[in-house]
């Protein structure tokens, strides 16, 4: 009795929970839809009715397709007794389910976390393109680095010219010679170069603070309120401008001009001529000039080597910006968006949870009846039913007992199932042939032939 109450009850309530079901069924498809019908409008370009139209019909097909899917698999599936069965039924289940991801998952993700998605692919963008402008600044800079030497060579060249224009350090004779003029040329192409590095630092910072205008702009279109795809179409603008200065920040280094002129100056040395009133001042003013020519070089290689190690630094290759679309900036920043991808997900998947807890159901609902003997099973209708049954089977066995009765008058008409219609013995036989026996006819009781049997005809 307790298995006959737990089988009745688990069909009892299948049966009060079908229009539940079939009503979260319609509403989860008709969401799906929605959602659907979002996505594909973001894809779509053209006329504003066409694209209406496409995405209206699109995501009325999804929403069917799913209520129709899952309520096969709500019919059928519970059905299914053996295991081979059930495991064919999950394996069409699981290919619907991938087809039902493929063709609207993907689209309510869009719809859920596309504009998110486009806002964190133009924060990554504006991340990327920081990157870019510091690293181009660093390099424009690191020509600034140069400058103390350079500074430093040219004080050391014009305290030289002093000193030999006032003491005669170098040759022994004070006064302007031919030293001098060398010393005082070397320390004034030092101090050129020294000026042109400081002239180009003033042009780094102005592109610099240019590039960080930008950035700013680029960061207020990322966070800003509203739509995003006229943000994004802003940014974009902004992209190209700052693409611009970060190849000027490039071209604005001195370094390659440093090397240039550092080799000029050992390539380039032209010594004047020894204008020594002696021939001792004059061999003296050769040891000098040739002292200041080793200087030189030195100074010169230097220079060179710090300023090819600056020009060797890897420059900040041009980077493009591709805009995407909502579903494919949800696709490519998928694992930044793992929560919408679940909701999308699971408003076409949820029924699978309904078809499983219904084929759990049904099992127990037949494990439980067929515990049960058939007396147990019967209900009233069935009792009526069988009662009913029964008197009409009473019912045809009294025809067929009228029926052999007349069956046996038609044989026999003289003959009467009455004990007055058997001869006495003192009749005497009418055929001469008949010996002693006599032509009473037995009535053959109805009870004792089948019943499918007919009359018995002559």
């Amino acid at each position: 009795m307790p298995s006959q109450n737990n089988a009745a009850r688990i069909g009892q309530t299948i049966k009060g929970l079908e229009t539940t079901t079939r009503f979260a069924l319609a509403v989860l498809a008709l969401a799906s839809g929605v959602y659907t019908y979002l996505g594909v409008r973001g894809l779509l370009d053209g006329d504003a009715n066409f694209v209406f139209f496409a995405a209206i019909i699109y995501s009325v097909a999804v929403s069917v397709g799913i209520y129709v899917f899952w309520s096969y698999m709500m019919r059928f599936l519970p059905l299914m007794r053996t295991t081979g069965q059930r495991l064919s039924m999950t394996v069409v289940m699981a290919i619907g389910s991938v087809m039902i991801v493929a063709m609207s998952s993907w689209l309510n993700a869009a719809a859920l976390a596309g504009s998110a998605a486009l806002e964190q692919h133009m924060a990554v963008t504006l991340e990327d393109y920081t990157g870019d402008l510091d690293a181009a600044h660093a390099n424009a800079l690191a020509a600034q680095s140069l400058l103390p030497d350079v500074q430093r060579a040219a004080e050391r060249f014009a305290t030289l010219a002093d000193e030999e224009r006032s003491g005669g350090a170098l040759t022994g004779s004070a006064g302007s010679g031919s030293v001098v003029q060398l010393l005082s040329q070397m320390s004034a192409q030092m101090t050129s170069l020294g000026a042109s590095i400081s002239n180009s630092q003033t042009r780094v910072n102005a592109l610099f603070e240019t590039g960080s205008e930008h950035l700013n702009v680029m960061r207020e279109l990322v966070s800003a309120p509203g739509a995003v795809q006229p943000r994004a179409d802003g940014f974009a603008a902004e992209i190209v401008a700052m693409t611009g200065v970060i190849a000027s920040l490039q071209e604005t280094s001195v370094a390659p001009s440093v090397a240039r002129a550092a080799e000029d100056l050992s390539l380039g040395f032209i010594a004047p001529v020894a204008d020594g009133q002696s021939a001792g001042l004059v061999v003296r003013q050769d040891a000098a000039m040739a002292n200041i020519r080793e200087a030189v070089s030195a100074q010169s290689n230097a220079l060179s080597q710090a300023a090819q190690a600056i020009i060797e630094e890897p420059r900040v290759e041009p980077r493009r910006f591709v805009p995407l679309s909502s579903a494919e900036a949800v696709l490519r920043y998928a694992s930044d968006f793992l929560p919408s991808w679940a909701g999308a997900i699971s408003i076409d998947l949820l029924p699978v949870v309904l078809v499983l807890l219904l084929a759990v159901a049904h099992q127990a609902m037949r494990r439980d009846a067929e515990a049960l003997d058939d007396a147990e099973t019967l209900t009233a209708a069935d009792m009526m039913r069988a009662v009913a049954l029964h008197n009409q089977m009473m019912a045809s066995a009294e025809s067929v007992e009228r029926t052999a009765t007349q069956s046996a008058a038609i044989v026999a008409p003289d003959a009467t199932p009455d004990v007055e219609a058997r001869p006495t013995t003192d009749e005497a036989p009418t055929e001469p042939n008949q010996g002693t026996k006599d032509d009473t006819v037995t009535t053959i009781p109805a009870f004792q032939r089948k019943r499918g049997d007919g009359p018995a005809r002559t």
